[in-house]
């Protein structure tokens, strides 16, 4: 069986990457710096607002070309259901935390 090397780098170049990070929160579990940690997480955050925008957002409004110059509304329809399910659930999170401190003050 014949693997051609282009397969084999497409699959191995994630694999690597994927494997770095997972070695470096090992590694630097316990002795990571606050400043550290913000730069990474700001990265983070970075890459993902970028592979929503350009592999999702993008084809979806190309995919909308019919609606002429509303091509945009049904990506943006989709990104503000995604916001709102995200707020409504940090809202759920909220109240069900002073919820249950309020039933403990009660118990007591």
């Amino acid at each position: 069986m014949v693997i051609d090397m282009s397969i084999f780098f497409g699959l191995m170049i994630p694999f690597l990457g994927t494997f770095a990070g997972a070695a470096c929160v090992l590694f630097m579990r316990n002795g990571m710096n606050a400043l550290l940690e913000k730069v990474l997480l700001g990265f983070a955050s970075g890459v993902m607002v970028a592979a929503s925008v350009w592999s999702l957002l993008l084809p979806a409004i190309d995919m909308a070309q019919g609606y002429g110059k509303l091509a945009f509304v049904p990506a943006a329809a989709g990104f503000a259901a995604g916001i709102c399910h995200m707020v409504f659930h940090a809202f759920m999170k909220i109240c069900s935390f002073f919820c249950a401190g309020a039933v403990m003050h009660q118990s007591e």
